[in-house]
């Protein structure tokens, strides 16, 4: 999310980087957008915590985080507010989320070795009051549900780029959303393929979103 954009409960824009994007209707398939791929890498990302207590990666940077963080403090998110992040990783944002003061605050991730990670960083860090789970967001269980703040580093990219009919888990994607975020809810979004614009697009009620 760059400075600034909700989207009535809403989307939040940033910036393409480059060499990331659509070409036509759709992405390049990679590699980054399937299962087998993040399952390695957190795989090994648990190891190296495990050997030398390393947390990894932060995706976006720190910075992003504290965009984030600045959002939700300017429009007075309230700290017991219901935040889920989808597609922790690591699981290092629910930690910064925690430190903050938020008090209710989910991770999910289909990768198990992913929220293995995450709990050791937590668990390391000496907060209990994160909640985590082995999800997949295009079919999340019944469970996931009410939320006030979803957030999206990278996920969405993420999914952009599967082999496997990465439109139809757009669509998949925007249809879990709309299950698992209250109707008065916000939605922020940090993107590298996707520009502002395009991502209103996406989650647009012509796209499902709330429909």
């Amino acid at each position: 999310m760059n400075e600034g954009a909700d989207y009535g409960g809403g989307a939040g824009g940033a910036a393409r980087s480059p060499g990331c994007g659509p070409e036509g209707d759709g992405f390049v398939p990679s590699a980054l957008g399937t299962r087998e791929h993040w399952d390695a890498v957190y795989k090994r990302e648990l190891q190296t915590f495990q050997e030398y207590g390393d947390t990894g990666e932060i995706w976006f940077g720190e910075e992003s985080m504290t965009r984030l963080i600045r959002w939700m403090q300017k429009h007075k998110i309230p700290l017991d507010a219901s935040v889920l992040d989808i597609g922790t990783g690591n699981g290092v944002f629910l930690v910064e989320l925690a430190k903050f003061g938020f008090s209710d605050v989910t991770g999910i991730d289909y990768s198990p070795s992913a929220i293995q990670l995450s709990g050791s960083i937590i668990e390391k860090e000496g907060l209990s009051n994160i909640k985590l789970k082995v999800e997949d967001f295009l079919n999340p269980s019944t469970k996931l549900s009410g939320f006030h703040i979803c957030i999206d580093k990278g996920t969405f990219d993420a999914i952009s780029l599967n082999p496997d009919n990465a439109i139809e888990k757009r669509k998949q994607y925007v249809e879990s959303l709309s299950r698992v975020l209250k109707v008065k809810g916000f939605f922020l979004i940090t993107s590298c393929n996707w520009t502002k614009e395009e991502l209103l697009d996406e989650f647009s009620e012509e796209n499902g979103f709330w429909s």
